[in-house]
């Protein structure tokens, strides 16, 4: 039966074509040694089709599993027979594994990197004799906030970014400025702050010029460069025509912005403003806080204290809010003011509206 056995042997020979690829060396199949076994008639591609889907790569011994004595009568039409497989074998690196997932620029873990803290305060406490004026006070402001701290009069603001300064020393607590300890390394946390501090205490027997280049140079800048950082802080504040005045005869407004000015000088990384917007006029105050808008966007951070609460909600992005000594909510403005206004809320943490009962007196005039 002629046909029958050329049937059988191109059958064979296909088989081997097919297997080819798959090999773990990359050599032809009727280049290795096999043993003298008899032949088993292929029925059906499966076992090739299982071979390239469960184990692109198969070792030796399974190799050799394939029938190979009819595969020994032609050698030469084997060994010239073409390498490229019928069908593609699929490879493992042609699709990513699950395990190793595309990183995502957005995702949330790049937050905090993006926005590390700059100035944390932990369990600060002060005391002047009985009275507490700082009782445990905890903070964290990170890198391009506009951080509002407002609270009533004697609620322990200013004593609080005192001793963030390292302007008095606290009872209790630490206080750290990127990481540094302000009262176990103050030379080198006070480098990354620019202070404007409360009831001004300026060397008011300077004339502005003088005292910028005082501050410039304290802060380690060469003259050239405090010369250049002058001329473009006078002509933002407002003060080009009173550089050559004594500071003394300054107003209360001018003396703020001088202030101010000298607490930029040196590009710190943190600002700690107290009231800086007290005494000042509309204009010159629109301009500072562009001034310090323009500051946070490129990646500095600003924590002032102020009244206004209106100024608060409108400018900063976080606030907290300090009522004898303690902080009563702290978070961005939205999460803060809830669904009333930010004053609305102070002064309901505050203790509310005082009653104005008990004083028509006052309606009776004296004439």
């Amino acid at each position: 039966m002629p046909e029958a056995e050329a049937a059988s042997t191109h059958e064979a020979e296909t088989a081997v074509t097919q297997t080819e690829p798959d090999r773990g060396d990359g050599s032809a199949a009727g280049s290795e040694p096999t043993s003298e076994t008899t032949a088993v008639p292929i029925t059906a591609p499966e076992t090739t089709s299982t071979t390239t889907t469960e184990d692109p790569h198969p070792s030796a011994d399974s190799a050799r599993t394939e029938p190979a004595s009819d595969a020994q009568a032609a050698p030469s039409s084997v060994a010239a027979a073409p390498v490229a497989p019928k069908r593609p074998v699929a490879r493992p690196t042609t699709t990513k594994p699950p395990s190793m997932p595309a990183e995502s620029p957005g995702t949330d873990t790049a937050a905090p990197e993006a926005n590390p803290i700059v100035l944390s305060i932990s369990g600060l406490v002060k005391q002047f004799g009985d009275t507490v004026a700082v009782d445990g006070v905890d903070l964290e402001v990170r890198r391009g906030s506009f951080y509002g701290i407002v609270g009533p009069n004697g609620a322990g603001k200013t004593t609080t970014l005192s001793m963030v300064t390292g302007l008095l020393r606290p009872d209790a607590g630490s206080i750290r400025v990127q990481g540094v300890d302000v009262w176990q390394d103050p030379a080198e946390a006070k480098r990354a702050i620019g202070v404007l501090p409360d009831r001004l205490r300026l060397f008011d027997r300077l004339t502005g010029n003088q005292l910028l280049y005082y501050s410039g140079v304290l802060r380690g800048l060469d003259p050239a460069t405090v010369k250049s950082r002058t001329t473009d802080l006078a002509r933002a504040f407002g003060l080009d025509d009173a550089l050559g005045r004594l500071v003394s005869d300054y107003s209360a407004g001018m003396t703020k912005k001088i202030a101010l000015a000298a607490a930029l000088i040196h590009s710190p990384r943190l600002l700690i403003l107290d009231e800086p917007f007290e005494s000042v006029d509309p204009v010159s105050a629109a301009n500072v806080i562009e001034i310090l808008q323009r500051y946070v966007a490129n990646g500095g951070t600003v924590v002032l204290s102020s009244h206004g609460m209106d100024f608060i909600q409108r400018v900063c992005d976080h606030v907290a809010i300090i009522v004898q000594g303690k902080v009563l909510a702290a978070g961005s403005v939205d999460e803060v003011r809830g669904t009333g206004t930010l004053e609305e809320r102070f002064v309901e943490l505050a203790g509310g509206r005082k009653s104005a009962e008990g004083m028509e007196w006052l309606h009776s005039f004296s004439d």
